[in-house]
């Protein structure tokens, strides 16, 4: 494969040259690139470099490369060529459906979910990192108690430093959160990671205190407690800060904008958030909690069964409708509420799918010898297995169509296997085989049967229903 710079060069070249080029940034998987003619970009042979997945065509050009290297790649092009760097994108890194659809109009739900999704994808390195770091602590802990490794002073040192790592990002998510949801809403990212410093702070409970919420035998079930509400309160904290700091900060004289626009703004959000959002929104917390509880830790196996394999098979739909964005939340939640994310293994399936079907179709290409889909899926697969579906989908199943469905069909059994072996995650973030680290420890292996068992189900179940006919002709 081509190294990084040669591979901007050649992407230069191919989408007209740097000065067709108006700015150029990335997300997890894609280079994105605001075009000045797009008539002059050589999509074939783009398409074919070595080292390019995929390019979407859309609003803005994106070139899939994979994870990290579309950082790097995108670093290239504006150090070495010159190019403007846009503004961060916060796209989730499995696509949308805009990419397919791209007349299409947004609805106020998407765009809210979009944004809610912006404030925590530029957060996903740290949730990563933070994720595996613990699943490394608890395993050396859990080995050392077993007696497979010493009780010594030196992995000790290891198993805390792990934890000091991971401890230092999910400790103080709340924070990281309202300084990203700041800079989302457009207001001042400090004043953001006040609020989110609020939710957690001590003090927190004394109030509580003095007005009869707080149960101190289950502080859990208090009217208010720190981290009531989660992030969703800081969220809406965050929000009515924005709304807050524009209002003042237009009523306030220059000379002293500095001192009284985050003094009153402050302490107008501070009463707001502990004494309305904070309790309300942690009523809608626990109810959501108790609501996924019923349909993902259900006590009753069938149960398991049934919603892991529903939410596996339904997954890919709901990312090319936009909806996936409405998931991260939930992860979130549930990290605070459990110390762990269920939903995410049983998700991560969806991918898996696809990469069984995408073995059965290129079985069938072969034998209708159609050698351009046998490519792509040459090119596409080892990336799919790494948990970069992008290719895949756009490049194999979703064009094809009934492949796009069998996949997901085959995913769901993958799902209900995890589900009900209750796999559970320390993180969220890329899926397929990359995503094993942040399992927790007991949960690694169930991981990984779960994603041969969706392999086999979307290829079984894509060799059962597409016909030799439907991959020659395309």
């Amino acid at each position: 494969m081509v190294g990084n710079q040669e591979l901007s060069r050649r992407i230069v070249e191919l989408v007209g040259g740097k000065d067709n080029i108006i700015s150029a940034t990335n997300c997890m998987t894609r280079i994105r690139m605001e075009l000045k003619d797009a008539s002059k970009v050589k999509i074939g042979e783009l398409k074919a470099v070595d080292g390019v997945l995929g390019v979407v065509e859309a609003e803005t050009l994106q070139v899939v490369v994979g994870p990290g290297k579309a950082k790097k790649v995108a670093d290239l092009l504006v150090s070495e060529h010159g190019i403007k760097q846009a503004a961060a994108v916060t796209e989730d890194w499995k696509g949308n459906k805009e990419s397919i659809k791209k007349a299409q109009k947004q609805s106020k739900l998407k765009k809210a979910l979009e944004t809610i999704a912006g404030i925590f994808i530029p957060l996903l390195p740290a949730i990563i990192a933070a994720g595996i770091f613990n699943g490394f602590s608890s395993l050396i802990g859990t080995m050392q108690g077993q007696g497979a490794l010493p009780a010594s002073q030196a992995w000790d040192t290891i198993r805390l430093i792990f934890s000091l790592i991971g401890t230092s990002f999910l400790g103080y998510f709340a924070i990281y959160t309202g300084i990203n949801a700041a800079k989302r809403f457009g207001a001042t990212e400090a004043l953001g990671g006040m609020v989110g410093a609020m939710s957690i702070a001590a003090q927190i409970v004394s109030i509580s205190q003095l007005y009869g919420w707080y149960d101190a035998d289950v502080p859990l079930n208090s009217i208010l407690t720190t981290g009531k509400g989660g992030i969703i309160g800081v969220i809406l904290g965050v929000y009515l800060l924005s709304k807050v700091e524009k209002a003042v900060r237009k009523r306030i004289p220059d000379v002293l904008d500095l001192i009284v626009t985050p003094f009153v703004t402050l302490l107008t959000v501070a009463i707001a958030f502990v004494f309305v959002i904070m309790p309300l929104s942690g009523v809608f917390s626990d109810w959501l909690v108790r609501a996924l509880s019923v349909i993902i830790g259900s006590e009753y196996t069938i149960v398991s069964i049934l919603s892991g394999y529903v939410l596996s098979a339904l997954f890919l739909p709901m990312v090319l409708l936009g909806l996936h964005h409405g998931l991260i939340p939930i992860y979130a939640i549930q990290l605070e509420a459990l110390g762990g994310v269920s939903l995410f293994p049983v998700l991560a399936m969806a991918g898996a799918g696809q990469v069984g079907a995408a073995i059965a179709i290129y079985m069938i290409s072969k034998k209708v010898k159609n050698e351009r889909m046998q490519k792509v899926i040459t090119g596409a697969l080892p990336a799919g297995v790494l948990g970069i579906g992008e290719p895949l989908i756009y490049g194999v199943t979703l064009p094809l169509g009934k492949p796009f469905i069998t996949a997901g069909l085959g995913a769901g059994f993958g799902g209900a296997f995890v589900m009900a072996t209750n796999v559970m995650a320390t993180a969220w973030g890329p899926s397929g085989l990359v995503a094993v680290p942040l399992m927790q420890p007991g949960s690694m292996m169930n991981y990984v049967l779960g994603i041969l068992i969706s392999y086999l189900g979307g290829f079984i179940i894509t060799r059962i229903f597409i016909k030799d006919s439907d991959v020659a002709n395309v």
